[in-house]
Order: structure tokens, then C-alpha cells, then sequence
């Protein structure tokens, strides 16, 4: 499949006619062809109108249609074989393998929410029959089912081009919904969202669905972003970005006529605690797995373990030399992209400059270009708890050791953290006291508590919770990856004393969908 430049806008190929744009490959620090024309409010406008026209036939589809729909992009994407995944290297610079598996994924959760469409139990169909005997008053007949919210935005994220962009988490649970859902790609991947965006609109077109169901638009700067965000035909926003982008959204979201919610993923440290059980069994063999994880992909994912508390005592030093050599053995390795690189290296610098903060180990330096050295550094508890800067997500290959006098002091640590994508322990059966006195204040801190294992690696489930409190997320109630992703884009509306034949399929009493449903407080299939 040729790649043109061009934006997708319902069925249409827009050049877009404010300026040109150019993918950059980081490994050959070099611009991409083609060139792309960037677009701005008239595309976007045109995109977003389009997706409002689209909004009532495609939420009215069956539930057949739309997994069918979901099924078909999946395939689609597979279709394009390795162009998809050369392009998407040459953008990115992450490993072919890594690629292969993140299209695998990409593939899964559009599959997951065909299944999860299917079965239909986000509908929460619940009748609560009539009571007309009922003293004082009688009870009218009730009934519930959630619907689609409306149009979505989503913004292909830089770190994830396939899983986080054009067909990733938020774009596949906003069609689940029956949400039609206009895509800004992000700037570093133009090809490969091109690409994937070619993909969902011959899904759209292959299964008879309005054009509107599905748009991409591309744009410099903050304008077209922001003129998405704002067009009161989008109903919700997706995200994973930068605390200042996801905040900058989230007001721009709150000042509009009506204020829509933003769900963005964005800063995270990820707190790591290894407790003295564990240290004293395992103190080498957790470094290493440790430092593994903080170098994976360069370190960027929103997962990384940014943050170590350990115990003073006689295992602490075992365990902080075993990451130590560990962590030097690591080479500096090409990033997502030059702002990424620089940002990286200019936390770093300013992390060695910081008081009571050592350094403890680098990288070996390679001649990749864009690159990341990792790094690794140590400080107290009373250093942490006084330098709120030390709590700054630095994303990339590093992280930050902090040694606690007590278990107390661990304890008034993991109080005083923000919000958190995960939190990990590493355990064993004579840490669970510890354990249990941590879990009260990690289950307010984060969205996923880990036991023994470590934080990369986000798992498209049932169970899943990607998200968290602030500034993890802007809304901690949700997701953004698993089946409960498709909870952000819907609504409960309740039906009283409809007639019969106006009644959704859900709430029918012959229950044609055959689905799972709560009737006066019991779950029936009937």
C-alpha cells in the first residue's frame, strides 16, 4: 500500500494546505518521503460534522455488525503485512520483533472488544418491573442500558505507534461503544498512521458503515489538537502524552460550552518496593530483572519503574551493586524521537545537579544517534520527601534508589507519591505484615499493584486497569486498556413506562440479544 501524505477524512483523500510535514528517522537522523500536507480547523471541522452524521446509524448497528467491523480492521491490519512494520521502524527506531508483537497486540484488543461487543454485558441491561400495588406509591416500570457518548478524539500517542495510536486502545473501545472517532496523528509515526488509518477506513467502506465512522487528520503545532478537542460535535477525548499535554487538553475540554471529559494517561514513576524478605533471598536477582525492566525499549514506557525503595540493612548494598552493574552493562540506545532524546537528557543533567542525589552508575556509550545513556541513581528518604523535583518523571532508561531507615519511613514515602499507573512489591511470606500495612495506602496511590514480577508489560484482559489517580490519569475511575476501557465512552440512559415496541433490544422482556441482564436485582438470562 502507497503511502501519500494525504489525511482520511471519512472516504475522502484531503491534502491538507497548512504547510508540510516530514516523518524523521531517529536511528538515521534523517527526514522520511513523503511529504505531508498538514491540515487545520476547515479538515477538522469537516471530519468532526462528518462523524456527527455517522453518529446515530453506526450506534444503531447490531452488535454483530460492529464486532464484525472490529474483526475486520484486525485483519486488515494483518493485511498489510511488513510494510506496516518497516515503515514503523523506520519512524520509530524500535526493534522489528517489538513491532511484530505490538501489531499482535493491536490486533488482540480490537478482537477482545469484537468478543466483548458480542456478549453484550457493558450494555448493564437492567428492568426493574412495575409495582402498581405498591403503598404509599406505586413503582413505574424502569429500565437501563448504556449508550455511546457521542463522537471521540483521539491522539495517537509517540511511545506506542501501533497499540496507543490510529487503531490502538482508545480508537478500538470508542468503535466498540458505537462512538464514531476522529484520529490526530501523532507527528512521528505520519506513514505508519497512514497506514493503519487506510486500514480502518476500507473496514468502514468493506462492512456498508456511514463514512463518517472513522477520520484522520494530521496538523503541526497545537492548532488542529486544540480546534478537536473544541468542536462541539466530540463528546470525549483520549490521550497518552505528557502531563502538560494531557492538562493543556483537559482545559481546553472544561472551557468549551459543554464541557466534555478527557481521558489522558500521562505521568507515572511507577514505585517499586523491595521489602527485607525479599532483599535478604533475592537481593541480586531482583536488581537484574529491575534494571531490565528500566532499560526495556529504552525506557519508554509509561510503565517503567522510575522509583526503588529499599531498607537500610545489610542487603541493601548487595542489591544496590548487583543494579549497578547491571545497569552499566546496558549501552545507550537510540529514542523515539530527537525532543524525546533531548528531554531525557536534559532530566538527566539536571538530576546529577540536584543535592543529595548520587550518582551511581551509567550506561556504556554507543554511536547511536538520538540516544538514551542509562542512568542510575541513590538518595535518602528524608532527600526524597524534602525535593519534590525527585518525584519528576524522567522518561527514559533511568531510576532513582531511595533508601529508608525503617519501615516507617517507607511508609510515609509511598503517602507522600502522587498518583500511579502501578506500584510493585517484591515479597515473601515474611513480608506480608509489611505488605499488608503498604497495600492500605498503594490501593489510593495506584491503578495496579504488582507482587514479584515487574511493572512493563501491560497485559488486553478483562481484568486490566491501565490508569490511575492524578497525575497518572485524569480520571482515575477508568482505563485505558482491557475490556473496561469501553466504560469512558458511554452513558446510562433509563426508560420509564416506555411502551413495549419502543423499547431498545436490551430491554425487551422476550430479550432477543439473549443477553445477561438484572432483573428486580437478580441476573438472569431472560
Amino acid at each position: 500500500m502507497q503511502i501519500t501524505g494525504d489525511m482520511l477524512i471519512g472516504a475522502s483523500e484531503v491534502r491538507g494546505t497548512k504547510g508540510t510535514l516530514r516523518a524523521f528517522d531517529p536511528a538515521r537522523n534523517m527526514e522520511i518521503e513523503p511529504e505531508f500536507g498538514a491540515g487545520g480547523t476547515i479538515e477538522v471541522d469537516r471530519a468532526c460534522a462528518l462523524a456527527a452524521m455517522a453518529f446515530d446509524s453506526y450506534r444503531q448497528t447490531s452488535l454483530e455488525v460492529r464486532a464484525h467491523f472490529l474483526e475486520t480492521i484486525a485483519e486488515n491490519i494483518l493485511g498489510l503485512g511488513d510494510t506496516l512494520v518497516d515503515r514503523a521502524q523506520a519512524e520509530s527506531a524500535l526493534p522489528k520483533a517489538r513491532l511484530e508483537g505490538e501489531r499482535a497486540r493491536t490486533v488482540g484488543q480490537l478482537k477482545l472488544f469484537a468478543s466483548l461487543v458480542r456478549e453484550g454485558r457493558w450494555l448493564t441491561a437492567t428492568l426493574d418491573s412495575a409495582q402498581p400495588d405498591r403503598k404509599p406509591l406505586p413503582r413505574p416500570d424502569l429500565r437501563l442500558q448504556k449508550i455511546p457518548v457521542g463522537p471521540v478524539g483521539v491522539f495517537g500517542a509517540s511511545n506506542f505507534p501501533l497499540a496507543f495510536s490510529v487503531a490502538g486502545g482508545d480508537t478500538a473501545s470508542a468503535l466498540a461503544a458505537g462512538c464514531p472517532v476522529v484520529v490526530k496523528a501523532h507527528p512521528a509515526h505520519l506513514g505508519t498512521s497512514e497506514l493503519v488509518g487506510r486500514a480502518i477506513q476500507k473496514a468502514v467502506a468493506d462492512c456498508g458503515l456511514h463514512e463518517g465512522v472513522f477520520s484522520l487528520v494530521i496538523g503541526a503545532g497545537n492548532e488542529i489538537g486544540e480546534a478537536l478537542v473544541q468542536h462541539p460535535a466530540i463528546k470525549s477525548v483520549g490521550f497518552t502524552g505528557s502531563r502538560a499535554g494531557g492538562l493543556a487538553l483537559v482545559n481546553l475540554a472544561q472551557k468549551r460550552r459543554e464541557p466534555i471529559p478527557v481521558f489522558a494517561e500521562m505521568s507515572s514513576i511507577n514505585p517499586f518496593f523491595v521489602l527485607p524478605g525479599a532483599l535478604a533471598k533475592r537481593a541480586e536477582q531482583i536488581a537484574t530483572g529491575f534494571i531490565e525492566s528500566v532499560t526495556l525499549g529504552v525506557g519508554q514506557f509509561c510503565t517503567n519503574p522510575g522509583l526503588v525503595l529499599v531498607l537500610d540493612g545489610p542487603n541493601k548494598q548487595t542489591f544496590i551493586d548487583a543494579a549497578a552493574k547491571a545497569l552499566s552493562q546496558k549501552s545507550s540506545q537510540t529514542m523515539l524521537t530527537p525532543g524525546i532524546a533531548n528531554a531525557y537528557q536534559g532530566g538527566i543533567t539536571h538530576r546529577t545537579e540536584q543535592r543529595g542525589v548520587q550518582t551511581i552508575a551509567r550506561g556504556t556509550s554507543s554511536d547511536a544517534t538520538c540516544a538514551a545513556l542509562p542512568a542510575l541513581f541513590q538518595t535518602s528518604a528524608i532527600q526524597f520527601l524534602t525535593s519534590a523535583e525527585l518525584e519528576d518523571e524522567i522518561f527514559g532508561p533511568t531510576s532513582l534508589i531511595v533508601t529508608c531507615a525503617d519501615v516507617d519511613e517507607m511508609i510515609k514515602v509511598a503517602e507522600y507519591l502522587e498518583g500511579q499507573l502501578t506500584a510493585t512489591l517484591q515479597i515473601e511470606p515474611e513480608d506480608h505484615d509489611i505488605a499488608r500495612r503498604l497495600l492500605v495506602t498503594l490501593e489510593r496511590k495506584a491503578g495496579r499493584i504488582l507482587a514479584n514480577s515487574f511493572p512493563t508489560g501491560v497485559e488486553v484482559s478483562y481484568a486490566m486497569v491501565h490508569g490511575g489517580p492524578f497525575p497518572a490519569t485524569s480520571d482515575s475511575r477508568a482505563t485505558s486498556v482491557g475490556a473496561m476501557a469501553i466504560e469512558r465512552f458511554l452513558r446510562p440512559v433509563c426508560y420509564q413506562d416506555l411502551p413495549a415496541d419502543l423499547l431498545p433490544q436490551s430491554l425487551r422482556d422476550d430479550n432477543p440479544l439473549k443477553l445477561w441482564r438484572l432483573r428486580d436485582g437478580k441476573p438472569v438470562q431472560a
